[in-house]
C-alpha cells in the first residue's frame, strides 16, 4: 500500500468510527425547566439516571421563571428550543395560541378515554376509569389530567400539583384547628397568628374562592365582581386590620417569621417543605375556613406538566425521557428528593411516602383546590386583582370601588385588537424615503471634491468598518425590528398589521384622560421628574465628594474613595432589593431609625410621594459614585498654575471654584451628564425592584410601563414595542437638546 493511499484510508476509517461512536452514544436531547433547590436536584438525578441507562445525552437547562415564556416563544418556532419543557398548566392556552406545544403521543397517555375527563367530578371519573381499565390505578389523578385537556386531547404529562396549605407550629397551636380564628392571638409585638403574602394575588385567591367568586368565568370573562368580590376584599381588609397578620409580607418574610417562631402558622406551598420540615413540631394541613362554619378557603391548583415542544413528540428518545421523568421510579424519586406532590395514583399508599405526612396533606389540599384557568386571558388578571387588593389594604378605596376598578382595568387590557390595515401605504412611503435618500447621496457624490475626499478617507474606513458592521448588527437591526414590530398587534403566531394604531392608542391615552393614571403623558411627566431629580442629585453629590477627596491635605483618601465607590461596584439589583427591605413598614431599618427618634413608621409604598422618594434615594445611592470618579479624574488634569494664579490674586475658595474650577470641569462633566440622563431615563431595575410601580402604578416610568405591556398585560408585544420606539425618539431629541445647551454653555 503506497504512502499516498494510506492517509485517505485513515481518514475514511476515522469518519466511519466517529459516526459509529456518535450512534453508540445516543441522541442529544434538551430539557428546560425553572426549578430550584431540591426540585432541581431531584430532576437532574432522574435525568442523569436515564442518560446512564440509555446512552442518550440530555442537556438540562434551568431558565429564569420571569423569562421562561418569552424564551420559549422565541426559540421553539426557530428550531432552537427544547425537546421537552416543564411549565405550569395555566400557560397552556397561550402556548397553544402560539403553536409551541403538541399533544402527548399515543401510548404515553396510558390508553385512557379522554372523553371520560370531560364534565365529571373527580370521584365519578376515577370510578369509570378504574372500571374501564379493570381496576388499574397506575394513571394520573383526574383533576391534574383535566387541567391539561384541550378539545379532548391531552397536552402534557402531569408531574406535580401545587397549591397552598397551612403550616402549623404545634408548639404554639396544640389543639384542633377548625378555622383560622382558632389560631392563637399574637403573644407580643412582632409576633403574629398567621403569616401569608397578604398583597399577593395568588394568595388572595383563597379568599376569592371562599367567597364564591373567581378570577375568570368559564367563558374567559372577568369573574371578580358583585357581592362575592366585595366580601373577599372585606375579609382580607378585616384580617389585616386585626393585627394578626404582618403587612407587606413577601414570601421570604413569611418563611422567616415562621422559621423564627414569630408566626404560629403560615400559608405557603410545597416549595416551603424543605425548610419547614427541618423544624420539629411542624404539621401541614389543608387551609381551614376563615371563621367557624364558614365556606372553605380554596387555593388555586397549579399542575406542573412535562410538555412536548412543537415537532418533537415523534422522536422515540424524547418519549423515553418523558416516560422516565413522569412515570414509576422517576415520579417516586421526585417525591422523595424534590418534595413534590406527584399526581400519580400508583404512589398512593406507598410506604416510602407514608413517612412524609406533609405530602399527603398537600395531596388532600389539592383535591379541593380550584384548577387555575389556562385561557390566554388568565395572565391579564394578576395586575388588576393585585391593584384592587393593595388599594383596599392601604385604605385608598372601598371594597366596592376596588372591585369595579379591577374590572375596568381587566377590560382595558383585554379590549379587542385594532382592526387590520393594508401595509401598502407604508410600503410606498418607505420606498419613497429610500429613493429620496438615494437621490441625495447621488447628488452629493457628484460634487467636485467628494470623490477625492472619499479616496483620502479609505484607510480610515478600513479601520472602522468592522465596528460599524457590529453596531449595525447589535444596535441597528434590533431598532429596525422593534420599529417594525410596533406596527403589528396580536400574538406571535398570528400577528396583524395595524399601522400606527398602537401609537394613536398610546398618545390618546387609550381613549381615557390624557393625564389619567397609567396614561403615556402622565408616565412621561413622572419619568421626566424622576430623571431630573436623580441627575441633579447625582451631579451635586458626586462633584461635592470628588472635590472633597481631591484636597491635597486630606488623609485616608484612598480608603474613602474605595468605600464610596462600593455602591457603584455592587450589582444594581442586589442594592435595589436591599433598599426595598430597608423601606419595609414593619421590619425595615429606616422605619426602625425613625421610631428611635419618636417618628411614626411610614408605609413608604402607600403614597406616590414616599414611594417616589424611596426610588430616588436608592438610585442616588447607585449613581453618585460615577460622577465622583469623573470629577476626581477631571480635577487631576486641571492646570495647577491657573488655580495658583487665582489664589495669588486674592480669590476666595468659593470664587476659585465658581470662576475657575467649575468652568474647567464642565467639558468633562457634560458627556457624563448625557450618559447619566440616558441611564436614569431607562432605569428599570430600581423602579421594578424597589417600588414595583406602587402605589397603583403611579411611580412607573416609561420603560417599566413598556415592560408591563409587552410581558405582563396579555403580552401585547406590538404595543410595548411602540412604547420603546417613543422612548428612543424622546432620548434622541433630549440628548441632542442637552448637547446643544452644553456646547452653548462652553462656547
Amino acid at each position: 500500500m503506497t504512502a499516498s493511499v494510506w492517509p485517505g484510508l485513515s481518514a475514511l476509517f476515522f469518519l466511519i468510527f466517529s459516526a459509529f461512536s456518535a450512534s453508540a452514544q445516543g441522541d442529544e436531547l434538551t430539557l428546560w425547566h425553572a426549578y430550584r433547590d431540591a426540585e432541581a436536584r431531584a430532576l437532574e438525578h432522574v435525568v442523569h439516571g436515564f442518560a446512564a441507562r440509555t446512552g442518550h445525552r440530555v442537556t438540562v437547562l434551568a431558565v429564569p421563571f420571569d423569562a421562561y415564556g418569552s424564551k420559549l416563544a422565541a426559540a421553539i418556532p426557530n428550531g432552537n428550543g427544547p425537546d421537552l419543557f416543564i411549565e405550569a398548566h395555566e400557560r397552556l392556552g397561550t402556548y397553544l395560541r402560539d403553536n409551541l406545544v403538541e399533544p402527548v403521543p399515543t401510548g404515553l397517555d396510558e390508553g385512557l378515554d379522554e372523553g371520560l375527563d370531560e364534565g365529571l367530578d373527580a370521584p365519578a371519573h376515577d370510578g369509570l376509569r378504574d372500571a374501564k381499565n379493570g381496576g388499574n390505578t397506575q394513571g394520573f389523578d383526574s383533576s391534574a389530567r383535566r387541567a391539561l385537556l384541550k378539545d379532548h386531547a391531552l397536552f402534557g404529562l402531569p408531574l406535580a400539583v401545587k397549591s397552598l396549605a397551612l403550616f402549623v407550629d404545634r408548639a404554639q397551636v396544640p389543639g384542633p384547628i377548625a378555622s383560622l380564628d382558632d389560631l392563637p392571638p399574637p403573644r407580643q409585638a412582632g409576633t403574629y397568628s398567621l403569616a401569608y403574602e397578604n398583597e399577593s394575588s395568588y394568595a388572595f385567591a383563597i379568599f376569592v374562592h371562599g367567597a364564591g367568586s373567581s378570577f375568570l368565568r368559564d367563558d374567559g370573562t372577568f369573574g371578580f365582581k358583585g357581592a362575592e368580590a366585595v366580601e373577599a376584599l372585606r375579609s382580607v381588609q378585616v384580617l389585616a386590620a386585626s393585627g394578626r397578620v404582618p403587612s407587606e409580607a413577601s414570601a421570604a418574610l413569611v418563611s422567616q417569621l415562621f422559621s423564627e417562631g414569630r408566626a404560629a402558622a403560615m400559608i405557603s406551598g410545597p416549595w416551603a417543605l424543605g425548610e419547614a420540615l427541618a423544624r420539629p413540631n411542624v404539621e401541614v394541613l389543608p387551609i381551614p375556613p376563615l371563621h367557624r362554619g364558614g365556606a372553605a378557603l380554596r387555593p388555586f391548583l397549579t399542575v406542573e406538566a412535562l410538555f412536548f415542544a412543537k415537532g418533537k413528540s415523534g422522536r422515540g428518545p424524547v418519549q423515553d425521557l418523558a416516560r422516565a421523568i413522569a412515570f414509576d421510579d422517576g415520579a417516586m424519586l421526585r417525591s422523595l428528593e424534590g418534595h413534590q406532590v406527584v399526581p400519580r395514583r400508583a404512589l398512593d399508599g406507598r410506604a416510602e411516602l407514608a413517612n412524609i405526612p406533609a405530602l399527603a396533606a398537600f395531596r388532600l389540599a389539592a383535591k379541593t383546590a380550584v384548577p387555575m384557568p389556562s385561557t390566554v386571558t388568565m395572565r391579564a388578571t394578576w395586575e388588576p386583582m393585585g391593584g384592587a387588593l393593595k388599594a383596599v389594604l392601604r385604605g385608598d378605596l372601598t371594597p366596592e370601588s376596588a372591585a369595579a376598578m379591577a374590572e375596568r382595568r381587566f377590560l382595558d387590557v383585554t379590549r379587542p385588537l385594532p382592526l387590520p390595515t393594508s401595509p401598502t401605504p407604508w410600503t410606498l412611503a418607505l420606498g419613497a424615503l429610500s429613493l429620496l435618500g438615494a437621490a441625495i447621496f447621488y447628488r452629493r457624490s457628484r460634487e467636485q471634491d467628494w470623490g477625492a475626499a472619499f479616496k483620502r478617507s479609505l484607510p480610515a474606513y478600513a479601520w472602522v468598518t468592522h465596528a460599524a458592521l457590529l453596531l449595525l448588527l447589535l444596535v441597528g437591526v434590533p431598532l429596525i425590528v422593534g420599529a417594525a414590530t410596533s406596527l403589528y398587534a396580536g400574538s406571535r403566531s398570528e400577528p396583524r398589521f395595524v399601522g400606527a394604531a398602537n401609537y394613536v392608542s398610546i398618545l390618546t391615552a387609550r381613549g381615557g384622560e390624557l393625564l389619567g393614571l397609567g396614561s403615556f403623558w402622565r408616565t412621561l411627566v413622572v419619568t421626566l421628574l424622576w430623571t431630573a431629580a436623580n441627575v441633579a442629585l447625582h451631579v451635586t453629590i458626586g462633584v461635592s465628594l470628588g472635590l472633597a477627596l481631591s484636597r491635597p491635605l486630606m488623609r485616608l483618601k484612598t480608603f474613602y474613595r474605595v468605600l464610596l465607590v462600593l455602591p457603584w461596584a455592587v450589582p444594581s439589583y442586589v442594592s435595589a432589593l436591599a433598599w426595598k427591605g430597608m423601606f419595609h413598614r414593619q421590619f425595615g431599618a429606616i422605619n426602625a431609625l425613625l421610631m428611635h427618634f419618636g417618628v411614626e413608621p411610614i408605609s413608604w409604598f402607600a403614597r406616590f410621594s414616599t414611594a417616589f422618594a424611596a426610588n430616588v434615594a436608592t438610585n442616588v445611592w447607585l449613581g453618585f459614585p460615577f460622577f465622583m470618579v469623573v470629577t476626581i479624574g477631571a480635577i487631576t488634569g486641571l492646570p495647577q498654575e491657573v488655580l495658583e494664579a487665582a489664589s495669588i490674586d486674592g480669590a476666595t475658595r468659593w470664587q476659585r471654584f465658581r470662576y475657575v474650577t467649575f468652568p474647567l470641569l464642565v467639558p468633562a462633566l457634560l458627556p457624563s451628564v448625557l450618559l447619566g440622563t440616558v441611564w436614569t431615563f431607562n432605569q428599570f431595575n430600581v423602579v421594578c425592584l424597589v417600588s414595583g410601580g406602587e402605589p397603583d402604578g403611579s411611580t412607573d416610568i416609561l420603560v417599566s410601563e413598556a415592560y408591563h405591556w409587552a410581558f405582563t398585560r396579555d403580552a401585547q408585544v406590538g404595543y410595548g414595542a411602540a412604547y420603546a420606539v417613543l422612548i428612543f425618539l424622546l432620548l434622541v431629541l433630549g440628548t441632542r437638546a442637552l448637547d446643544a445647551i452644553g456646547k452653548k454653555a462652553t462656547s
